[in-house]
């Protein structure tokens, strides 16, 4: 059975915000290994980008009421996972992470991606239009 926005009772109820959540973890665990020089580039930016998507997607949801404003932010969030995405090649292609690694997080952001590109075109799920 399908849910629908009364069985919602936050964000955190949303499994899209789980996995984000989890997966930006995942990015910092992975970005303490790097070289300090990279400490206000790379670092900074793979984190701020992977902290972003759920963050957004706790923004969309108290926005909700106006599906507009929702899916304005679900963009922002899938836009972060993409940005995020292209840290984690540079990542490899700094040879910071192993090819193993790096496919495993892009498979992540690709899921995510794929969720929120599922909300984005079926907002009145989680909306009270």
């Amino acid at each position: 059975m399908e849910k629908d926005a009364k069985d919602y009772h936050g964000f955190r109820d949303l499994i899209v915000y789980q996995k984000s959540y989890r997966y930006s973890m995942d990015v910092f665990e992975t970005t303490k290994k790097y070289p300090k020089e990279e400490k206000y580039s790379l670092t900074d930016q793979i984190r701020r980008s992977s902290r972003s998507v759920p963050a957004n997607i706790a923004e969309a949801w108290v926005k909700r009421k106006y599906p507009k404003l929702f899916v304005s932010k679900l963009i922002d969030s899938l836009a972060e996972a993409a940005e995020t995405e292209v840290w984690i090649d540079m990542s490899l292609d700094c040879k910071y992470v192993e090819k193993e690694l790096h496919d495993s997080l892009i498979d992540k952001y690709q899921e995510v991606s794929r969720m929120l590109t599922s909300m984005i075109n079926t907002p009145e799920k989680f909306c009270h239009i």
